[in-house]
């Protein structure tokens, strides 16, 4: 019997009545003769109720706390769940990540899954059982119970597949499938029915919410075979793999956005001569995660080095820098809000030359002003005002005609 391993996000879980619809989904799946393992977030808005709960306590709470705290929200979804199972006849238990054997390292609120030690899942499966896993938590070497960063399910659930050696990783959600672009926002977005690896992975990077990056890089080192599929209808989804076999024409394969972007950017003195990566190796040994970097060496001008970070780590980049200004060398550091980050994405752009300069020439003919850019194999990204964001995906959109994908393809 192959296994299979299936996640259900928390719009999915959100009330009790869900639950039980989620349980006849899964109930479905076993009856194909599968041995299943599902990965459960919270219920709905509770990780958000939590953080609420924590913030009225203390303005700075512990991140080691924070873990406990928000972990219990999807033990409750485990315990429903397995309830609801159990209802319907079939043998069920639930797991914590740390009974799951999920080890992560030693990093508070955005740890990364070292080892999956699933022994205890694999007798349940062999004594015929469904295990319900939750997701988003782990315990690391010293026994602290750690949780994987938003959007973490998604990453328990392709460890667990890998692990156990899957046949696949379905990760059901409120959406059909990974679209073009976000269909609330672009108009034409259309569904793909095909996506690389590499492909998905940029897009979860750049702000397409669909699926967790670390998921992504997970499902393509261990070659896992991944759907994204939806919980409310019986429709085929979006498989993920190395390489395309459909929608080969398209050269963009996708438009990706993210909001509440910071440009910041370090000024130095004229006779700085260190190394402007000194700040970057700062930031990272603190966990800040920076994007675009644009570095500037004029002769005989001031050099300077901008780089892009989330508004949710500008505060903490502030500080990290203000400590280290000494041994960092720069003279000062300013920095601009209310930015997005507008971004392509398609594997063909490879092998197309022409695909940034079309890029930038619709941003110009839309009146839109570029502030940084960021270039690889398969993506173009460009920082722009946030004003300016829609309109910029919505208009390279339609430049890479994205919304003449054929619905039937």
């Amino acid at each position: 019997m192959s296994t299979l391993v299936v996640k259900f996000g928390g719009t999915s879980v959100a009330t009790t009545e869900r639950i039980q619809h989620v349980a006849q989904r899964i109930q479905q799946e076993y009856a194909k003769g599968y041995r299943l393992v599902v990965v459960v977030s919270a219920m709905g808005k509770t990780t958000d109720q939590l953080v609420v709960m924590a913030n009225d306590i203390a303005t700075a709470p512990s991140k080691r706390e924070m873990d406990v705290l928000l972990t219990t929200g999807e033990q409750i979804t485990i315990s429903l769940l397995s309830m609801a199972l159990q209802t319907l006849g079939l043998k069920a238990q639930s797991f914590t990540g740390w009974q799951a054997g999920i080890v992560t390292e030693q990093v508070p609120s955005n740890a990364r899954i070292e080892t999956v030690q699933a022994a205890a899942i694999q007798q349940a499966l062999d004594a015929g059982e469904i295990a319900v896993v939750a997701g988003f938590q782990g315990v690391d070497a010293q026994g602290n119970i750690t949780t994987l960063g938003r959007g973490g399910s998604d990453t328990t659930a392709v460890a667990l597949a890998a692990a156990l050696g899957a046949a696949r990783c379905d990760i059901y959600t409120d959406v059909d499938g990974v679209y073009t672009s976000d269909p609330r926002y672009v108009l034409g977005a259309r569904k793909l029915h095909e996506l690389s690896y590499d492909e998905m992975l940029e897009l979860a990077h750049l702000g397409a919410g669909v699926l967790h990056p670390r998921s992504v890089e997970l499902a393509k080192n261990h070659r896992m075979p991944m759907t994204v599929r939806s919980s409310y209808e019986a429709v085929e989804g979006t498989i993920l793999k190395e390489e395309v076999t459909v929608e080969k024409q398209l050269v963009v394969r996708g438009v990706a956005f993210e909001e509440q972007i910071v440009r910041m950017t370090a000024y130095y003195n004229e006779n700085y001569t260190g190394s402007l990566a000194n700040i970057f190796t700062t930031l990272a040994k603190n966990h800040i995660n920076v994007d675009i970097i644009v570095q500037a060496m004029i002769a005989h001008g001031n050099p300077s080095v901008s780089f892009s970070v989330k508004e949710s780590q500008l505060q903490e980049t502030l500080a990290v820098l203000k400590a280290h200004q000494k041994t960092l060398g720069y003279d000062h550091i300013e920095h601009e809000r209310q930015l997005a980050k507008v971004s392509i994405v398609g594997s063909g752009m490879a092998s197309n030359p022409g695909v940034a300069a079309a890029m930038f020439e619709r941003l110009y003919r839309e009146g839109i002003s570029v502030k940084m850019v960021s270039t690889s194999e398969i993506k173009v990204s460009v920082v722009v005002a946030h004003e300016d964001m829609l309109n910029a995906a919505n208009a390279l959109h339609e430049e890479f005609e994205l919304n003449k994908l054929s619905i039937e393809a």
